[in-house]
């Protein structure tokens, strides 16, 4: 992945530059100087963008994903621009769980500093996110997923049988989904936890595999199996597992958590 954007030699402007990573009010804190937090970020996009060579989605496509969904907060309005700045705590409203702030300052020539700082990232940001979006669906098309025998009608916990080109053997790992409700949303979590792992032998099917669990795991007499293959040599870890959860949680919410 060639980087859009150009790291100049840090060292030329005697920055002190932490680790390339962001905190959440990372705009905010510290000096909220243009050059400094150009570079800050510079260093941040660079470092994703390592990770993307690797092929390494996780966690810095999320991590980005969720700075890019802050930075468009601050543009759309200046009060939470104003919100951000370093403020003494007035009071607390613990009925709506907001604090009060009484401003230490309100300065035009910072909020101009602000605001030419978020004009600078959010096209930075998206030229990075789109490319953590194509390899994201590049690898989810090079993933093949199809259950083992009969999925039960209750296929909310179960086992996933994980096998990429790295390596020939096949990782067990057993998932549990939880649906959280909102008023007005709905989102389904998935936990997993290794069990085993099953060398690549002619006696070792997926079949075979399914019922030495079924044999030495009391807690899943019935258990929803589904493999999940690809020919792609990936990071188990950063990449493999956080997408094979990723499509299994699609493939039971889209099925209302039954198969």
């Amino acid at each position: 992945m060639q980087a859009y954007c150009t790291l100049l030699n840090l060292t030329t402007y005697n920055l002190n530059l932490p680790m390339p990573s962001l905190s959440k009010n990372w705009i905010t804190e510290s000096h909220i100087d243009f050059e400094y937090k150009k570079y800050m970020l510079l260093a941040y996009l660079q470092h994703v963008s390592e990770n993307f060579d690797d092929q390494r989605l996780y966690p810095f496509l999320s991590d980005l994903i969720e700075h890019y969904r802050n930075i468009l907060l601050f543009k759309e309005s200046k009060k939470n621009l104003l919100d951000q700045f370093p403020a003494q705590l007035k009071g607390a409203d613990f009925e709506s769980f907001k604090l009060v702030y009484e401003k230490m300052a309100d300065d035009d020539s910072l909020m101009k500093e602000i605001e030419s700082i978020v004009e600078f990232s959010i096209p930075q940001m998206k030229t990075y996110l789109k490319e953590g979006k194509k390899l994201y669906d590049f690898i989810e098309e090079h993933l093949k997923i199809y259950p083992v025998g009969i999925i039960p009608l209750n296929s909310e916990a179960g086992y996933l049988l994980l096998r990429d080109a790295s390596n020939p053997d096949t990782r067990v790992y057993e998932y549990v989904t939880t649906v959280f409700e909102k008023p007005d949303e709905k989102f389904r979590g998935i936990h997993t936890e290794f069990v085993a792992t099953y060398e690549k032998s002619l006696t070792n099917t997926f079949e075979n595999i399914k019922s030495d669990l079924i044999r030495y795991h009391k807690n899943l007499p019935n258990p929803a199996t589904f493999v999940i293959e690809t020919t792609m040599m990936l990071p188990l870890e950063e990449t493999f597992l956080p997408l094979a959860k990723r499509t299994i949680v699609k493939i039971l919410a889209a099925k209302g958590g039954t198969a």
